[in-house]
Formats: C-alpha cells, structure tokens, sequence
C-alpha cells in the first residue's frame, strides 16, 4: 500500500435485497411525503440532545475536499429569539413593501405570509446555518472552501430530513439581507448567515395549505436503453 493510500479504511456498506430496498425506499417516501413547513409552534421544549444529533447527522453531509464548511448555532434563549425576530422583522417589511415584486408577492398569497413573524419567538429553538467561504490559517492567513453554497445546501437539505424523522417541525426562513444574524450571534468575519430554521412541535390547532408536490414526470426523466 502506497503513502497515499494509508490513511483509507474499508466501507461500511449493508448492500440490501432487492426486496429491503423496495419495502426500504417505500416507507421512506411515505414519511418524506408527510413533511410540511410549519408556521405555528407550540412553545412546549424540544429534547436538545436530539436536536444536537440532527445537527451532527447533517455534518455527515459530503463537502468539497471535505471541508465542512458549515456552522450551526443552536438558539433556545428567549431574549436573543427575541433579538432575531425584531431584526427579521425589520428586512421583511422592507421586502414586503417594495424589494419583492408583484409576481413574488402574487406567488406567496396562497401561503397567508407578511412581515410579521411570531414563529421565530414562539418555536422553542432556531437553528441558524452558517457558510464558511474559507477558513482561518495560522501560517496562510486563509484557506480556501470549495463548493461552499453547494456543500451547505445539501447539509440543510439533511438536516431537515433528520429533524423530520426525530419528530421535529421546521420552517426554512430566509430574511434577505440576513446579515443581523452575524452581528447577534457574534459569528467570526469567514462567515455568512444561510438558513434560518425554526424548530419544534406543530401548534396544536396548526393547520397547513393544501398544496400538491410536482408527479416524478414533472421533476424528472429516465435515460434508460430505451430512450432515443
């Protein structure tokens, strides 16, 4: 074995039958189908150990050169939500009366959504994502991330489904500009604010629009041998 294959280990792969894999890939959409983005919380606290595996499941996602450039803070204090939503609040009326346009705001009415965003002190804990477009060096001053946007997107795309399978609501809230984020939660200047999830258990009267997701033809299509 060469140097430069001495730090591998084998896989850990359980390849499937064919029949787990049916039964496997069935139950998973069944549960996938079932995730709703949430809007109203009930204020009763999560169990921050399993939040903290969400998180960690999400570091297992695959990054550019394995560079893991993600970084999550876990909000459950009341002044600091509190903090956040007044800022959020304060760029969503701004979008709301005059960064969107008429078509974005015609697109969002079906959702019931304005400025004002209670969910962000009534969730128990915020989850705000962090990108890291390089890091901090000692010797080089920088070192550079690759695939930052992509790497972190696929992080929160994982987190959400870990939180799902734990039994946790989330919503994806993206105020534009995010950078109060960074200046209240103190964060260093390699990164940048990305995602900002409430979390928690659905209210008990919450209700969700009846929405329909696209059919597998609508978002896909197979170039198999017989595609011409």
């Amino acid at each position: 074995m060469s140097a430069r294959d001495s730090s591998k280990i084998p896989l850990n792969f359980d390849r499937r039958t064919p029949e787990e894999m049916e039964s496997a890939s069935r139950a998973m959409l069944e549960r996938y189908q079932s995730r709703r983005t949430v809007r109203h919380f009930s204020k009763d606290p999560l169990p921050m150990d399993v939040v903290e595996r969400c998180v960690l499941a999400a570091g297992t996602a695959p990054s550019g050169a394995h560079k893991q450039p993600w970084f999550f803070c876990i909000i459950t204090d009341a002044k600091v939500k509190k903090q956040i939503r007044e800022a959020a609040e304060k760029e969503e009326y701004a979008n709301y009366n005059g960064r969107m346009s008429e078509r974005w705001l015609k697109d969002l009415e079906p959702f019931d959504t304005n400025h004002l965003k209670p969910h962000l002190e009534d969730a128990p804990a915020l989850i705000a994502v962090f990108r890291q477009a390089w890091q901090p060096d000692e010797s080089e001053g920088k070192k550079q991330n690759y695939y930052v946007q992509e790497s972190v997107g696929i992080a929160c795309g994982m987190l959400l489904s870990a939180l799902h399978e734990s039994g946790i609501a989330a919503l994806t809230h993206t105020p534009s500009p995010m950078s109060f984020l960074c200046d209240i939660l103190g964060r260093p200047p390699h990164e940048k604010a990305y995602l900002l999830l409430p979390i928690g258990y659905p209210a008990k009267d919450c209700e969700v629009p009846d929405i329909a997701r696209k059919s597998l033809a609508g978002i896909s299509e197979n170039f198999d041998s017989t595609t011409k």
